[in-house]
């Protein structure tokens, strides 16, 4: 051996290796490198893995509080087309827009109303940092992806036309309607998750013959505060009441379902 060789298998703390030349079992056990899952601390045994919980649900926008007191997630971002159709006010739809913008997502928003998304398009810099706004019909291509997934919003009133940017992979489509119209049946069949606010008893009835809803929804949706909203997706219904942050507050205003 040369004694360049034997000066390089030497460095290390003193002690590190002994006269004959094995590496010190407490040099194994303090440092210089993890050993990864040989190392008996990241093993469970069979019968700790049922005691295990770990915090994992759905990943989303968080659009309010269900009525259990937990928090209620909508996941918009998917790798497959996604209808949403709000039958309700403004406010709700621009809060679920930024709480979108805030995870991520680019917005683009179809509205024959530019005045009215002013304001927040000012406060995300000018639709610089993932707000657009378009007029009715002139919405483009987004170039949708899982890097870079899209919320389409359109309020183009109570008759919205085809439009030609639809759900597609990475790219969910939110159409608020002020209230129940004459395309809204055929918009709510094509629709994967449906959110209702206060309307009207006669709307109601309309609606809970449209989405076979039991009487007690029916009874409750002419009742529901601001801010609360029915959701429906296949036969699970949800009521959550949407809690605006001080900053949302500020930018929006308390919760209303008229605009």
């Amino acid at each position: 051996m040369t004694p360049a060789t034997t000066t390089r298998r030497g460095a290390g703390p003193e002690g590190a290796q002994g006269s004959s030349g094995r590496r010190s079992p407490g040099l194994l056990r303090t440092g210089f490198g993890l050993r990864g899952p040989r190392h008996g601390r990241h093993v469970l045994s069979a019968d700790d893995v049922d005691a295990l919980a770990l915090p994992i649900g759905d990943d989303g926008v968080v659009v309010g509080i269900s009525d259990d007191g937990q928090p209620a997630v909508l996941g918009l971002n998917r790798p497959t087309p996604y209808d949403v159709v709000l039958i309700g006010g403004l406010w709700t739809a621009q809060v679920i827009a930024l709480r979108a913008a805030a995870t991520g997502a680019r917005v683009a928003v179809e509205t024959g109303r530019p005045q009215a998304w002013v304001q927040m398009v000012h406060a995300m810099g000018g639709g610089q940092n993932g707000l657009a706004v378009y007029e009715v019909g002139r919405v483009p291509p987004q170039g949708a992806s899982a890097g870079t997934p899209v919320l389409v919003v359109r309020d183009s009133g109570i008759r919205p036309p085809r439009g030609r940017v639809v759900s597609g992979p990475w790219q969910s489509v939110l159409t608020l309607l002020p209230y129940l119209g004459p395309v809204a049946p055929r918009l709510i069949r094509q629709a994967r998750l449906v959110g209702v606010q206060r309307i009207s008893p006669d709307e109601a009835a309309e609606l809970g013959r449209v989405m076979a809803l039991p009487r007690s929804d029916v009874e409750a949706l002419p009742t529901l505060g601001d801010g609360v909203t029915l959701w429906c997706a296949d036969r699970d219904r949800q009521y959550v009441m949407t809690q605006p942050t001080d900053a949302e507050t500020g930018l929006f205003g308390t919760p209303r379902r008229m605009d």
